[in-house]
C-alpha cells in the first residue's frame, strides 16, 4: 500500500480508525531540531473530533505520545514514532456495515482490491488516518521555520456548498481563521454557512465545498521537474486527503477562459528581487516556486456517510438497503483546514531539503 509520502522528509502513517491507535513514522528529519510533544498536541487539537456542534461527536482527546527519534527536546536524525491512542472507538455501531458496502465509501473498492477489510469505521480509509500526517506537519513546520525562516501557511474554508466567502489571501492570517468554528476568515459568510451546515446536520445530509491555501514567504527553487514539480506534488498531497475531488493552483480553470496576453505574469525587479506583477501562475512556474505567493484550492465532496436509507449490496452480492450509523462531521471542511495545511508543510518541507541536499545558490549555508 501506498502509506508513505516524501523523498527526504518520509511520512509514513500507520493505523485504523477504530483500532488500537493511530501513528506516523518520520524519517529524513535532520538531527537537533527542538520538538516537544505539546508542540505537536498543537497541531493535533486543531483536528480533533468534538470541537463544535457542527462537527462530529466522537470524543477523542488525540493525545500523542513520541515513542522514539527525540531525546531531551531534540531530534536525533533517527526515525520519528508518534502514536495516538484511539479512546473512544464504538465499532458496534458499524456491525450492520460489516456485510453491506457503504454507497460511495471506500467498502466494496478496498474488500476488491485486498478481500478483505476492517468493516470498524472504515478502517485506513477513515479520515482518522490524518492524525499523523498532522503530528507530522508539527516537525515539517519547525523544519521549515529553519531553512525558510520566512514561510508562512494559512488554509482557510473558502466556499461552502453555493455560500462562497470573500478574502484577502495576501494578508489572511490564523488568527483569522481561528475566530470561528467554521475556520472561514469572512465573518458573515461564516455565520450563513455555520447556519447551514447544523441545519444539513440536523436533516441527516452532508455537504461539501472549497478550502482554500496560501504559502508565503517560499523562495524560488522549490520543485523538481519533470514528474516532482511543485504543483504535481501539491496536487498529490491534497488528493490523498478523504473527500477531496478536485484541485487547482493559481488561475486553475480559470486561465481556460483567458488568453495567453492576459494570462502571463510580467517580469518586474521590487525591492532589489526578481518579482512577478500577476500571480496567476500561482507561485509555481516550470514547475518550480518563484518566490510569489503559492495558492491553490482543494474541493471537499459531501461525505457519503448520511442517515438517509439507500440502496446498497452485501457482500454475497444481494441487493438490500442501508442506512448509515455513526458520529460523522456533517461537513467535513472545518477540520480538514489543518489537514491541509499539513500537507502543504510537509511537501513545502520535503522539497526544501531536497533544494538543499543539491547546494544550489542560496541554498548551501
Amino acid at each position: 500500500m501506498g502509506n508513505t509520502f516524501g523523498q527526504l522528509f518520509r511520512v509514513t502513517t500507520f493505523g485504523e480508525s477504530h483500532g488500537g491507535g493511530i501513528g506516523v513514522i518520520i524519517d529524513g528529519c535532520p538531527p537537533k531540531i527542538d520538538i516537544s510533544e505539546a508542540e505537536i498536541q498543537q497541531e493535533l487539537d486543531r483536528r480533533r473530533p468534538g470541537q463544535s456542534k457542527i462537527t462530529t461527536q466522537r470524543k477523542e482527546e488525540d493525545r500523542c505520545e513520541i515513542l522514539s527519534g527525540v531525546f531531551e527536546g531534540k531530534t536525533l536524525g533517527t526515525p520519528i514514532a508518534i502514536l495516538v491512542r484511539n479512546k473512544d472507538a464504538r465499532p458496534e455501531d458499524y456491525a450492520e456495515i460489516a456485510r453491506k458496502f457503504r454507497p460511495s465509501h471506500a467498502d466494496f473498492t478496498y474488500e476488491a482490491k485486498y478481500g478483505i477489510r476492517n468493516w470498524q469505521g472504515g478502517g485506513r480509509a477513515s479520515a482518522r488516518e490524518t492524525i499523523g500526517r498532522v503530528a507530522a506537519s508539527a516537525v515539517a513546520k519547525k523544519i521549515l521555520s529553519i531553512v525558510c525562516p520566512e514561510s508562512e501557511i494559512v488554509a482557510y474554508v473558502a466556499q461552502i456548498h453555493e455560500i462562497a466567502a470573500k478574502i484577502n489571501r495576501s494578508v489572511v492570517t490564523m488568527e483569522d481563521v481561528e475566530k470561528n468554528t467554521v475556520r472561514c476568515p469572512d465573518g458573515a459568510a461564516a455565520k450563513k454557512m455555520a447556519s447551514l451546515i447544523e441545519q444539513v446536520r440536523v436533516d441527516g445530509d452532508s455537504i461539501g465545498g472549497v478550502i482554500e491555501c496560501v504559502a508565503r514567504g517560499i523562495p524560488p527553487g522549490l520543485g523538481e521537474p519533470v514528474f516532482d514539480k511543485l504543483e504535481a506534488d501539491l496536487a498529490k498531497a491534497m488528493l490523498s486527503i478523504p473527500a477531496t475531488k478536485g484541485f487547482e493552483i493559481g488561475s486553475g480553470f480559470t486561465a481556460t477562459r483567458m488568453r495567453g496576453s492576459e494570462h502571463n505574469d510580467p517580469f518586474e525587479m521590487r525591492a532589489g528581487k526578481i518579482r512577478t506583477a500577476t500571480n496567476n501562475s500561482g507561485g509555481v512556474q516550470g514547475g518550480i516556486s518563484n518566490g510569489e505567493e503559492i495558492y491553490f484550492r482543494i474541493g471537499f465532496k459531501p461525505i457519503a456517510t448520511i442517515a438517509y436509507e439507500q440502496k446498497t449490496v452485501t457482500a454475497s452480492r444481494e441487493q438490500t438497503k442501508l442506512a448509515a450509523r455513526g458520529r460523522h462531521d456533517p461537513c467535513v471542511l472545518p477540520r480538514a483546514v489543518p489537514i491541509v495545511e499539513a500537507m502543504a508543510a510537509i511537501v513545502l518541507c520535503d522539497h526544501a531539503l531536497r533544494q538543499k541536499a543539491i547546494g544550489s545558490p542560496g541554498w548551501s549555508e
